[in-house]
């Protein structure tokens, strides 16, 4: 439970002694953007490792050297919120994720995720979707990556399942062109969910799988891409358990 209290505190306060910060972040983004999102990035970074330092993870990468040198678009399994902060930790470049539209009702934190790019998707509503999707395509073409997790939800069911895969999500890369990129994230859940309110310290393995191009892929290739990235994350996680 201690854990916990401290990472709240931590949290908040972080939240709001950086307002002047933000403020800062917004007007130098009137004068470089890319300066600006490069200063975020580094900030939300620090912050990230700083929350998974007091909260004990223990963290083992694999394959982090398969990611290609230009956007591409993260495909990953979904099971806790530690997985934002543990693979947003690890970028190395501009990247936005994707996020439930309900984030827009937390102030300082949506500020903050508008200033690393996130995109909210509304998923009851088609027409936002669409909108969210061109976006991200739009993200990409500009140097940007972008995270998705395609179950579209967090994983409440037993470590190593999955829930199926939204196929909506690959059309960022179809359009975009840009490589996909499998995560696979074992563990993740024992940090909190498992548990609540406590935080636990955890081993947790994440492995980058390698570089997936949908523009070298057949029309059938296409058609199952969803499947294909989810048994590539499954096997990887079914691997991976027995490191955990």
């Amino acid at each position: 439970m201690l854990r916990f209290i401290i990472v709240v505190i931590f949290l908040v306060l972080f939240l709001v002694l950086s307002i002047p910060v933000l403020i800062a972040e917004w007007l130098l983004a009137k004068v470089s953007k890319k300066t600006a999102d490069h200063s975020s990035l580094s900030l939300v970074q620090w912050a990230f490792g700083v929350i998974r330092r007091l909260s004990g993870v223990e963290l083992t990468v694999i394959g982090e050297e398969r990611i290609p040198d230009e956007p591409v678009l993260y495909i990953g399994n979904h099971r806790s919120y530690f997985d934002i902060i543990l693979t947003y930790e690890r970028m190395k470049s501009l990247t936005g994720y994707v996020a439930k539209k309900e984030m827009l009702r937390y102030p300082l934190l949506v500020n903050w995720m508008k200033r690393v790019n996130c995109l909210f998707l509304d998923r009851d509503n088609p027409k936002e979707g669409l909108k969210m999707i061109l976006q991200a395509i739009e993200y990409i073409k500009s140097g940007i990556s972008i995270f998705i997790f395609p179950e579209g939800t967090r994983n409440s069911g037993s470590e190593l399942s999955m829930l199926e895969f939204h196929a909506g999500s690959f059309k960022i890369a179809e359009k975009s062109g840009c490589p996909i990129v499998p995560v696979a994230i074992n563990n993740s859940a024992f940090i909190f969910e498992e548990h609540l309110p406590r935080i636990k310290k955890t081993h947790v393995i994440i492995e980058y799988g390698e570089p997936i191009y949908p523009k070298d892929l057949s029309k059938e290739e296409k058609r199952g891409l969803a499947e294909h990235c989810r048994n590539v994350i499954q096997e990887t996680i079914n691997r991976n358990h027995a490191l955990v």
